[in-house]
């Protein structure tokens, strides 16, 4: 069945709970169609699933061993259900029956209802009792994962079902008709309603969320705000959505976009924009909203109420409840065209680092000397990047954040994406921080393994700074020490050789980076291994916020508490 439902790869880390599984993958299909990908944590292996769909808008699947591997697994499941990418989770249980279970190891691997420790964050889940309800089960559970708004899915495999022997096999349905069904159609009306909107406003907004990679839906999105000469807004969480040295692109894009410019729009169409609650209120206040809102997502199909991921409830005097991809190819024909404005978007100019320190400004303008021209993915992006430091002119420029906000998912991401894009003269870099880089650095060796090229440039402050921010904040409030802010914060003494933990995982590792000087030819030679087939890995030790002149150790604590 996972042969007929094309799944291309399963990411795993090796379980007994389904050795039967894994036996028939090696032995009965001879390790094809689907591929294991052996990865060294189960977060890994999910998120390199979620990267590879990021990149493909594919679903791969994955395989977690019982449930202490779907345990280890959870967050980064989390972060794709939040990210809204297919995925076909398989797990498994020790025996459901207790007679047949080992002693102690069975039963601490046996979980009454295992599905539990996921179903708030999976679209559906299942324990299927026979080999034909597990024909049943995978066709539904890929199918779910598929449909808008789509989203991990999770079947449990008995370990006992595994193993027993059934015969000659059950016919196998025919999966064509279980796919997927077409993209939902908006309402005439509310379409034609979004359109004389659109049509009418004096100055409208688009705000672009989550959307396709499609080239062809790109473009229509590109033609749809030039018909309207609309302000365009994107968005860090999520991948490129518009070319951003466009002039209608009115701002970098940014985790949170300039209030002030949206309040000069009268018409709002959101493109299934990650909070469009929280950016309306981040525009206006308390005030009312002084625009039409037009909002354009089916992810209200998806709310639950465990996580809060759905947002604050937006106002809508349009809603067209159907894919924005959709909404755009039609109300591009709908609208009538608006006459050019003189518009100048706010894109801010970088500036020369005049000293030897580095800085993650410095690091995005060296490495944007050195890929000019070239076909680049940026599978994740630092805390501290700003949107102003590169332009994305293609889908496929960058991947978007990790969708639940967790550390630790950026380098599953990175390969995942470069296992999706190998092969296609696209180079897959991530520009990751320290403390995502060392929670799933072992991602790497799945990399070297399998060959699959790709360039880590790690934005090393050698701190968990977005947390160190919060203390300065926290200490100007209660009026305490604000020198104080970097215990319990910093990773250093001893420090960590993150080049050295490349090389043992079988990846070229270069640095610490030190001196600006340094980190042209470091990321030159970089790329150039990584076009030869490496997996490389760049330790650039940017500057830590606290302190310009970057000393080696932190400042002596005050005595209050």
């Amino acid at each position: 069945m996972l042969r007929a439902l094309d799944v291309p790869y399963l990411a795993l880390n090796p379980g007994a709970s389904y050795r039967g599984l894994h036996d028939s993958i090696v032995n009965y299909l001879g390790n094809e169609r689907p591929q294991m990908l052996l990865c060294l944590h189960e977060e890994a292996a999910v998120a390199i699933a979620h990267g590879y769909a990021k990149a493909s808008g594919r679903m791969m699947g994955v395989v977690l061993h019982s449930n202490v591997g779907l345990m280890h697994g959870s967050m980064a499941i989390f972060n794709a259900w939040c990210d809204r990418v297919p995925m076909l989770i398989l797990g498994a249980t020790g025996p459901w029956d207790a007679a047949r279970r080992r002693p102690w190891i069975d039963w601490i691997h046996t979980a009454s209802d295992q599905g539990a420790l996921v179903r708030d964050y999976t679209k559906w889940d299942n324990q299927p009792a026979s080999v034909p309800a597990a024909y049943e089960a995978l066709l539904r559970a890929a199918q779910m994962a598929d449909t808008a708004p789509r989203g991990p899915t999770y079947i449990n495999l008995d370990a006992a079902l595994q193993e027993a022997k059934i015969g000659a096999l059950p016919p196998l349905p025919d999966v064509a008709r279980f796919r997927p069904p077409e993209s939902v159609l908006p309402g005439d009306r509310s379409l034609q309603e979004a359109a004389q909107l659109l049509s009418a406003a004096r100055n409208p907004a688009l705000l672009i969320g989550r959307v396709s990679r499609s080239l062809q839906a790109w473009k229509a999105r590109v033609a749809l705000a030039e018909k309207l000469q609309a302000k365009v807004f994107t968005d860090l969480k999520t991948p490129a959505a518009f070319p951003t040295d466009h002039p209608l692109h009115a701002a970098p894009p940014a985790t949170f976009i300039d209030g002030a410019l949206l309040r000069e729009a009268d018409v709002v169409l959101s493109l299934d924009w990650v909070d469009t609650a929280g950016t309306l209120k981040a525009a206006w206040g308390d005030a009312p909203i002084g625009a039409k809102v037009i909002r354009v997502s089916v992810d209200a199909h998806l709310h639950r109420g465990w996580s809060a991921d759905y947002q604050g409830l937006p106002p809508s005097d349009v809603y067209l409840m159907c894919e924005p991809d959709v909404a755009v190819a039609h109300l591009l024909d709908a609208v009538r065209p608006r006459a050019a404005s003189v518009f100048s978007n706010h894109e801010s100019k970088q500036t020369e680092d005049k000293d030897e320190a580095v800085s993650i400004r410095a690091l995005a303008r060296v490495f944007n000397q050195l890929t000019e021209g070239m076909e680049v993915c940026l599978s994740k992006l630092p805390l501290g990047w700003n949107g102003a430091y590169r332009h994305f002119r293609h889908p496929l420029d960058y991947l978007g954040a990790d969708g639940g906000g967790g550390v630790g998912a950026g380098p599953g991401l990175t390969v995942g994406a470069a296992l999706a894009l190998k092969g296609s003269g696209r180079m897959v870099v991530g520009i990751v921080g320290d403390g995502d880089f060392l929670m799933g650095n072992t991602a790497l060796w799945t990399a070297a393994h399998y060959k699959l090229p790709c360039l880590f440039l790690v934005a090393n402050n050698r701190s968990f700074y977005n947390d160190e921010m919060h203390q300065e904040r926290v200490a100007k409030e209660r009026g305490r020490p604000v020198e104080n802010k970097w215990i319990g914060q910093r990773i250093d003494q001893p420090d960590i050789d993150l080049a050295m933990m490349a090389r043992s995982q079988g990846a070229l590792g270069i640095g610490p980076i030190k001196h600006l000087d340094d980190l042209k030819p470091a990321i030159e030679e970089a790329i150039r291994k990584v076009k030869e087939g490496a997996v490389c890995v760049v330790d650039v030790r940017v500057l830590p916020g606290y302190d310009s002149k970057m000393s080696p150790t932190p400042p002596a604590a005050s005595r209050r508490q």
